[in-house]
Order: C-alpha cells, then structure tokens, then sequence
C-alpha cells in the first residue's frame, strides 16, 4: 500500500525520530491539551509525566510497537506510534495506530509525515493489520487515515462519555 509523500511545505528544521526518555514531558502535555479540550481522547484526568511512563515504555526502536516524534526547531511537536491492539497472542499481528499533535501544529502536515515514517518502520515486521479508533466527529483525523488507506469498518454507537453526552468512534482498519 503507498504512503502519501511528505509535504513539501514542512519546515526545513522538521526532525522525524524515534522517541527518546527525554521526550516524555512534551508528549505528556501534548496528550493532556486533548484530555482537557474535547473527546479526541476518553481519558478525563490529565496525567502527570511519572504515570505516563509505563505508556513510554512499552515502545521500543524495532518491533511491532513503536513511537516516533516530529520535532520543529528542537521542540516536540507530536507524535505517531503503534500499540498492541489487544494483549491475546493471536492478536500479535495487528496493531492500533494513533497520532497526536500540539494544537499550534495542527495542519501542517506533521500528522501525514508521522504516519509516513510510522509505516515505513512497520512494513518489514510480522503485521497483518492496522486499526485506528476516531471520534466522531473528526474530519481531520478521518482524512489523514483515508490517506494512509485506512477504510471504515465499523462505528460503535455512542461508546464514550465525556464533557456530558456521549461520542461514537469509528473503527478503520488498514491491511499491513
């Protein structure tokens, strides 16, 4: 399956990297902008940098289950990883995907060059499918998975509750 190209209006100081520990702080607040601003995330209780780092650790430089981040001028701009999907063995081979980015980096490209980067490091492990879980509505997001092939299976049916009332999240699955 292609990837769409990185954008050609990308910074020129755009750095595409595998995580580091030093990173944590960035991703944190990253993360916790969408806990407290909407149902991007089901989360309701901002984290602290300590509680996330069994999240940091279950990432590592080769395997199925990887972190990178976008950094602009030397700062964390977000992140794209894939996680196991579910923690039975003959789930090994699917993966959920997933990005996030500081809210002043929002459509700039950095979500597509994440996944970009993402997909090229999964291509050679032992996967058969991607899923990504979206809130509904998200145009942005579904646009950036569309992109990457990923295709709707499924909606689940107000399943979150958060910021009093209830949210779908629709399933899209890509084959690896």
């Amino acid at each position: 399956m292609p990837d769409p190209d990185v954008r050609p209006d990308h910074p020129a100081d755009l750095v595409l990297r595998p995580v580091r520990p030093a990173d944590l702080s960035a991703l944190t607040a990253i993360y916790n902008h969408y806990i407290r601003s909407g149902a991007v995330t089901f989360d309701t209780r901002v984290f602290r940098e300590t509680e996330r780092e069994p999240w940091l650790a279950q990432f590592s430089d080769d395997g199925p289950h990887r972190l990178f981040v976008a950094e602009v001028a030397g700062r964390v701009r977000g992140y794209a990883g894939s996680t196991a999907f579910r923690s039975r063995p003959a789930y090994a081979t699917t993966v959920e995907t997933t990005v996030y980015l500081a809210p002043d980096a929002v459509g700039q490209g950095l979500g597509a060059a994440l996944y970009h980067t993402l997909f090229e490091a999964l291509a050679g492990e032992d996967l058969h499918r991607a899923l990504a879980g979206i809130t509904l509505p998200n145009e942005g997001s579904v646009r950036l998975h569309e992109r990457f092939g990923f295709e709707r299976a499924g909606v689940f049916r107000e399943v979150g509750r958060k910021l009093g009332r209830y949210w779908d999240v629709a399933w899209y699955e890509r084959p690896l």
